[in-house]
């Protein structure tokens, strides 16, 4: 019988069936930061418990690290007590920490493919959202709550519903200045923040079996922005030739039957999936959000959404709502909108080839007056390979703060936070009130290399253009 690859990997990790209906699912790896898991070990210290597997879970810090000085103590003692706590619990339980002085921290969505713990064919759970990332090595990956932390640590397992498969396909040629974040922006314009509530997206097509992994880690990390509980590519020499000398990769003896068995995850074609949608990349424009939601997406050639040409009245609310809280006009064009900020980083669009596109534009370029600029590599290995080819001179020159590895302003559990009001162009994921730390700080979202067009102009501008 013809599977998907989700299936196929539910199956393989399928302990027992619970009486309420759900799967017991083995997990494979578990990944963990300073955030989520001091409670979980609270947990399983007061149950009397142990990690059952610690060799099946990897830390790393990255939410609460400051960007700007990373020597301890930090300035905050909450962070200084947070990273404190997990030192002591990776110390006690024997588990693999990536902390800040081996060179190889950073995002914990970044960590796991860039050591080679991210492989297809294996489930992965992590407390935070965004473990979607990992999907995109054909895995299927979910992200947690703190007492599911605790089961993953007790037990190295999850109790989980099995979820609805949609596959996505995006076909033809993207046209230039388009982008991976432009193609996930356009796809939860149309299929909506809540279009994927019991799914798991599967993307396909030719534009998908074109792009480079890290390209397949941008789409698959929003996959939660549209309601998916996970999202994923199905494996391919690509896959392969990412993985292949990484530190927990398979080694060269084992490396031919490893792949083989990578192989026999991939999707059957002629699986049957729960439902199909289609997308032609000749439609996507560069996509920035207008709103408050990750669906609020509109075209950079559009105009801000008027609320009285809605369909509806719910989405009449919603967009009455949207443009209250940023404060933009609506029927107006999205490139009038001035910027503060702009941040480029995060779990989403933090990697060595994001770094690279915009520092392509930006080289000869200077950050608009006015505008405060921040570049933060999402780990300490693409921070230094940012240093050796050059790009983290190219983004000091134009006026960029060049940060070190964390999550910073894609959430500010740090030190990088908005101020009042400001507007800031970012690479993130998330457009929420608030999101940036300030209670009225706006947010918009786009590419990397939209977010260098928006700090040289001092406004939201077509990186076409450049």
């Amino acid at each position: 019988m013809a599977k998907t690859l989700y299936k196929k990997t539910w199956e393989a990790h399928t302990v027992g069936l619970m009486a309420d209906g759900r799967t017991q699912l083995f997990i494979g790896s578990h990944l963990i930061h300073e955030v989520t898991s001091p409670q979980a070990f609270g947990m399983i210290r007061d149950l009397g418990l142990s990690v059952k597997f610690p060799n099946r879970t990897f830390a790393t810090v990255d939410h609460i690290v400051p960007t700007d000085n990373q020597e301890q103590p930090f300035q905050d003692n909450l962070a200084e007590a947070m990273i404190n706590e997990l030192k002591n619990n990776v110390e006690q339980y024997g588990i693999k920490y990536f902390s800040l002085n081996t060179g190889m921290q950073g995002i914990v969505h970044m960590v796991g493919p860039e050591q080679g713990i991210t492989q297809p064919g294996t489930t992965i759970a992590c407390g935070d959202s965004h473990t979607a990332t990992h999907g995109a090595f054909g895995a299927i990956a979910f992200g947690i709550g703190t007492t599911q932390v605790r089961d993953v640590l007790a037990t190295q397992t999850l109790a989980m519903a099995e979820l609805k498969v949609r596959r996505i396909n995006v076909s033809g040629d993207l046209k230039l200045g388009v982008y991976a974040k432009d193609v996930i922006l356009h796809i939860i314009r149309h299929l909506g923040a809540k279009g994927g509530i019991g799914f798991a997206y599967e993307y396909g097509g030719d534009v998908f079996d074109r792009m480079t992994m890290e390209e397949r880690m941008t789409v698959c990390n929003m996959s939660i922005e549209g309601g998916a509980r996970c999202g994923y590519v199905n494996p391919d020499q690509t896959t392969f030739d990412y993985l292949e000398g990484k530190p927990y990769a398979p080694k060269a003896d084992e490396w031919d039957a490893a792949v083989e068995g990578w192989k026999s995850f991939a999707s059957d074609a002629d699986c049957v999936y729960d439902d199909v949608v289609n997308f032609d990349a000749a439609d996507i424009e560069p996509t920035v959000t207008w709103g408050i939601s990750p669906d609020h997406g509109v075209g950079i050639s559009e105009l801000i959404p008027d609320p009285e040409k809605a369909e509806t009245p719910e989405e009449m609310a919603s967009i009455k709502e949207a443009l209250e809280y940023m404060r933009l006009p609506a029927g107006t064009p999205v490139t009038d909108i001035p910027v503060d900020v702009a941040f480029l980083g995060s779990c989403t669009n933090g990697r060595l080839s994001d770094f690279r596109e915009a520092a392509s534009i930006l080289k000869g370029r200077k950050v608009a007056d006015g505008v405060k600029a921040i570049a933060v590599p999402g780990s300490q290995i693409t921070a230094h390979q940012c240093e050796q080819e050059g790009i983290a001179d190219v983004f000091r020159e134009a006026g960029f703060e060049w940060r070190s590895a964390g999550c910073s302003m894609c959430l500010a559990m740090n030190p990088d936070k908005l101020v009042g009001d400001q507007i800031c162009a970012s690479s993130s994921n998330r457009n929420y009130k608030g999101r940036q730390g300030s209670p009225t700080g706006r947010t918009i979202l786009m590419s990397p290399a939209m977010v260098v067009a928006a700090a040289v102009t001092g406004k939201v501008a077509d990186v076409r253009n450049f």
